[in-house]
């Protein structure tokens, strides 16, 4: 008597031939150069500065790099993550920042970041002058 061919074989290959096929491409694309793509022209002190890494993919496409990819060091102030903390008593006009790709150090970049010189203090409202203040419709009733 002849058995029936089995089709869970077939499947096994199919499945191991895909996840192959998808280690292979999401190895060939590497990171071939980072850039610095900062949200802001200047430094903070006191506050975490986000400083955005990307790397440029051998694909051409943008990767998004996080401490876990890059060595992160500055002139000034320590980071967390991807943020570089600042003194409030840093007296320095400017910080050289240095990102280096942790799997292949030959890529890195260095930039030159300055510090906000004049630090805007926004004056809030308080609870008496916001609880105080005529709505809109008492305002419209007076003109």
């Amino acid at each position: 008597m002849l058995k029936k061919p089995t089709i869970v074989p077939v499947k096994r290959f199919v499945l191991l031939l895909l996840i192959t096929i998808a280690g292979i491409t999401g190895r060939a694309q590497q990171v071939d150069s980072i850039y610095f793509h900062l949200y802001t022209d200047s430094l903070k002190k006191g506050v975490h500065n986000y400083i955005n890494v990307d790397g440029k993919l051998s694909n051409g496409r943008w990767l998004p790099l996080t401490n876990k990819e890059i060595d992160f060091t500055a002139s000034a102030g320590k980071f967390e993550g991807n943020s570089l903390v600042l003194d409030t008593a840093f007296k320095g006009e400017k910080v050289t920042v240095k990102a280096v790709l942790k799997n292949n150090t030959a890529i890195w970049k260095e930039c030159t970041i300055y510090i906000k010189k004049m630090e805007v203090e926004e004056k809030l409202k308080t609870v008496d002058e916001i609880m105080n203040r005529p709505s809109r419709r008492s305002r419209r009733n007076l003109m």
